[in-house]
This record gives C-alpha cells, structure tokens and sequence, in this order.
C-alpha cells in the first residue's frame, strides 16, 4: 500500500481532504470530505457528487482546512 493510500486510512471521516489518482494515463483531484473508506477504496464527497478512488491509483493526499465561505451574491 502506497503512503498516500496509508495517510488516507489514518484519517477519520468527514476530514476534508484532496486526492490525485490516476484515470487512465492522467492524473486528476478529488476535493471534498471524507466520507467512507474500505481497504480498497475511499469516497470523497465533492461539490460534483461523490468520487469513488481506488486506493491504487491513488499518488498523493492530504487534508486540508475547511472551505472558505462564500460571497454574498453582488447587488444587480
């Protein structure tokens, strides 16, 4: 198991985190909370939906600090 796929373990769910996994020949990120995780794979709960990644094709992770928060919508 990689040391990203071991940090993600680590990690208790509903941390935020971002994931770089591969599809295919490219890399892309999963930015969102943690929210299940198996010996195989973890969920991560993105703006988009929920990101399954196996955890072999996981590169790199870590946590990261809460979303800021947003804007106020600008007067018309």
């Amino acid at each position: 198991m990689t040391a990203p796929a071991r940090l993600l373990q680590s990690l208790p769910q509903g941390t935020r985190v971002v994931v770089r996994y591969r599809i295919g020949a490219q890399l892309t990120d999963a930015l969102g909370d943690l929210i299940a995780l198996d010996d195989y794979s973890c969920t991560v709960r993105t703006r988009r939906g929920d990101a399954v990644v196996p955890l072999s094709d996981v590169t790199a992770a870590k946590p990261v600090p809460p979303a800021p928060p947003r804007r106020a919508a600008r007067p018309r």
